[in-house]
This record gives C-alpha cells, sequence and structure tokens, in this order.
C-alpha cells in the first residue's frame, strides 16, 4: 500500500473514531483480581415482595389485561441457547436456579456502561469477554481462564476498542468499534488473519458455513470469508449522518441475511451473492433527523416470519420470504422478544410484559411487573433484558435488580440486588446465569 492511500485510510478511520469515542470510554481488566471471587449469597430485597408501597392514585399510560390468564406452556428446552443462534430466538433455557449464590470476575469500571451492550458470547467449552484494552479472556465451563489475546498495536490500545464475537466452536471471530476485524483460534488464542476495514462494525456477527456476516457504522452488511478474511461482498444501505450507538441485529435464515440499519430499514439479502431480496422501511423519511434516537429490538425469526419492536412504540411481524408486514402492534420497547411455542414474550420500557400470538398479533394478557414500585422509582427504571427459564422470566434493569417473574401469572415474584447500576441482559451456560455490570461478570447458580 502507498503511503498516500494509507494516510488516507487513516484519517477515514480517525474520523469514524471521534464520534464514537467521545460516547463509549472504556473499560480494563484489573490485574490484581485475576480470579472469580468465591460463592456468596445474592442479596435479597425482602422475601415477600409486598413490603414495596402501591399508590392507589398511580396513573398507568397502559393498562394491565386479561392480568388473571394463568398460562400453560409445554416447549422444548434449550441447554444451547445461548450459542451461535442464526435467528436470534433464545426460547426457553433448561434453568430453575434458585439464584442463592454468586461469583464474579473484575475488571476496572466502565465509566459509559449505560450507552453500551456488551455481550458475553459462549460456545461448547466455555465463555468469551474482553478488557478496554482489546484483550481477549476465555474462560471455561469452570470459569477458569484458559488464555488471553491481544493483537492491538499501542496506537490501536489507546483507542479502547469495543468487541463484538462471534464462533463455530473452532474459530473465534471478532469485529470491533475502531474498523478492525480477525479470526483466533478458539483452543489456543492463535491469531489466524487480521483486517482494516474502512469504518467502525458495530453489530452483531453471525457465521454460517464459511462466511461471516458484520454491519459497519454505514449501515454496510458485509459478508467476509471465515477461511482468510477476505471480503466476498457488500451491500450498502441508506444512512443518517449522526451515528447511533445502538448495536445493530442482523439473522441468518435459509439463504438470506436479514438486518436493520439506524434509520429502521430491514433488508433481505441472497446470502450467496449480495442481491438485495426485499427491503421494507418501517420509518417515514420525516425521522431521519432524529434517527440516533431510535433503538430497535434485536430482529428475531421464528417459523416464517420476523419479529421485533422499537422505542417509538411499534412491534413489527413481517414475512420472511417478502418483508411484507403480517401485522404491527402498539409495544413501545427496545429489548428482544422471546418466542415460544405460539406466543410472544416481550416486556414494554415502562414494565408491562405483553404476550401477543404470534400469527395475529392478537394480545392475550398484559401484567405490570413494576406494579408493586412507588412512582418515585418508577420514574427512573429502565428494563435492560430478558431471558425465558422453566418457570421464570428472569428481567435485569438499569439499577441492578434482577427480577424474577412468574411466567404463568406473570407476576413479580422476587427482586435480588445485584448492583446499583445497569446490569446487562442476562446470558445461560451450562445451568448458570452470567450478566455483565459495570465493572464485572457475574454468575449466579
Amino acid at each position: 500500500m502507498h503511503k498516500r492511500e494509507f494516510k488516507e485510510i487513516l484519517v477515514n478511520r480517525i474520523l469514524y473514531y471521534f464520534i464514537f469515542l467521545i460516547i463509549i470510554s472504556s473499560c480494563s481488566l484489573n490485574t490484581k483480581s485475576n480470579f472469580w471471587t468465591k460463592e456468596k449469597k445474592i442479596n435479597q430485597e425482602k422475601k415477600n415482595i409486598k413490603i414495596y408501597k402501591f399508590s392507589k392514585d398511580k396513573k398507568k399510560i397502559i393498562k394491565e389485561f386479561n392480568k388473571n390468564i394463568k398460562l400453560k406452556l409445554n416447549p422444548k428446552f434449550s441447554e444451547e441457547s445461548f450459542i451461535n443462534k442464526l435467528d436470534n430466538n433464545n426460547g426457553m433455557i433448561n434453568y430453575d436456579g434458585d439464584l442463592v449464590k454468586s461469583s464474579k470476575y473484575k475488571f476496572s469500571k466502565i465509566k459509559n456502561f449505560n450507552k453500551l451492550e456488551p455481550d458475553l458470547v459462549f460456545h461448547k467449552n466455555g465463555l468469551f469477554f474482553f478488557d478496554n484494552k482489546g484483550t481477549i479472556l476465555k474462560f471455561d465451563n469452570n470459569s477458569k481462564l484458559l488464555w488471553k489475546k491481544n493483537v492491538y498495536s499501542k496506537k490501536e490500545k489507546k483507542l479502547n476498542p469495543i468487541l463484538f464475537f462471534a464462533n463455530n466452536n473452532n474459530v473465534l471471530v471478532v469485529a470491533d468499534s475502531i474498523g478492525t476485524n480477525y479470526a483466533l483460534n478458539i483452543k489456543n488464542g492463535e491469531l489466524l488473519w487480521k483486517n482494516n476495514h474502512t469504518s467502525p462494525f458495530n453489530s452483531q456477527i453471525k457465521i454460517k458455513g464459511n462466511k461471516i456476516f458484520t454491519v459497519d457504522s454505514e449501515s454496510t452488511l458485509n459478508c467476509i470469508s471465515l477461511e482468510n478474511g477476505n471480503k466476498l461482498w457488500k451491500v450498502k444501505t441508506e444512512d443518517s449522518f449522526i451515528k447511533s450507538i445502538k448495536k445493530l441485529s442482523l439473522i441468518v435464515i435459509k439463504d438470506l441475511v436479514i438486518f436493520n440499519n439506524s434509520i429502521g430499514d430491514v433488508t433481505a439479502v441472497d446470502i450467496n451473492n449480495g442481491n438485495i431480496v426485499w427491503q421494507t422501511p418501517t420509518q417515514s423519511s420525516t425521522i431521519y433527523a432524529e434517527a440516533f434516537k431510535l433503538k430497535i429490538s434485536d430482529l428475531v425469526s421464528e417459523s416464517n416470519s420476523i419479529y421485533f419492536s422499537n422505542n417509538k412504540g411499534e412491534f413489527y411481524s413481517l414475512d420472511l420470504e417478502t418483508g411484507m408486514q403480517n401485522w404491527k402492534q402498539n409495544v413501545n420497547s427496545n429489548l428482544r422478544p422471546t418466542i415460544i411455542e405460539n406466543l410472544i414474550f416481550t416486556i414494554s420500557l415502562d414494565g408491562m410484559l405483553y404476550v401477543i400470538e404470534k400469527d395475529s398479533g392478537n394480545i392475550i394478557r398484559i401484567t405490570n411487573v413494576f406494579s408493586h414500585l412507588e412512582n418515585n422509582k418508577l420514574k427512573n427504571i429502565i428494563p435492560a433484558g430478558f431471558i425465558m427459564g422453566k418457570k421464570n422470566i428472569y428481567l435485569t434493569n438499569n439499577k441492578g435488580k434482577l427480577f424474577l417473574i412468574d411466567i404463568e401469572s406473570g407476576k413479580t415474584k422476587k427482586i435480588l440486588k445485584i448492583d446499583n447500576g445497569k446490569i446487562s441482559r442476562p446470558s445461560y451456560l451450562n445451568k448458570s446465569l452470567y450478566i455483565v455490570k459495570d465493572n464485572s461478570i457475574i454468575k449466579l447458580n
């Protein structure tokens, strides 16, 4: 590469990083705490949730509906629901833990954790995370640190890259917020290949066969060879000038890779050649100037439909083959929904648990999981994410609380205090729940 070309690429990358780095600061692994703490009991606010005062004159924007309906589900439970899920539907996990004990792996505090969506990534023999300098950490199923690897130069480390992962049980693929993508051998962390991109990445990563799929900050879908990192094809979609830091979502179903961009378009692309099969806008052009405020949930696919919602009060079902709208419901949520049998479960930003019939879009039940909280607490509470266990829904929020919600009744049974600040959506592996907070990974038994 000529020096002039190199300088042009470097200047372009710095411009893209600038906006991203204003918002995002970093985390670093505390070398004095490179071990998991001993298991300890989790603080439970009270055994009886009725300690919370309930205001009789409390005003609700959304009222509960059919709250006395009891649900009976008979799904197939999944042990590997969080391993390389191409459809993003985690379903109902085989978990019914008592959440009595916990342990944690500590690292330095992430100052802007509220604005980030860091994910633990699992494979059958362990999990991966990273520190603020881009060092990748691999733990086994017993939480033992097996290896750590950093492929960045001194200049790149100073940019404090945020990493996004995917794996196929042999290769760990990484794309980051400074426009680098690379692959490591899962067994030992050996670098297999590394490439520089013209703009940062900010999306989920999916692997199917010998192809890697990820979206960059310019709303361009990139198809990359798993073997050597060469770009096979790319698809550019419309983008807003001001970048949202909300991580973009994609799914791979049949011969289609389907993804959303920052202005609400959902696009389906032929997995073999990159040709656009269909594209469905969900927002009018009048909101493009405020696209950075739009927050869309992860796309989830089940049967022949795609499901997702946003913080504009819209829940969509699209036909997988055509992109045509099956139905649209009024639900204000940017949390990933879960589909079990013929039902959709989602939780709105104001704490309403919705159960929706997946084919018709009809609402079966609405229950208020925050109903026992005082009004002054409700103002600042925002759900972070949830997963479905055998009997309970496990919901986290931005105030460090973990809610255990009974699936059958939709009522909150217990609230556990994990931290004082935001905690991530729970993840599951090997009979344990994992939650990321601003300075540690927490393992719950």
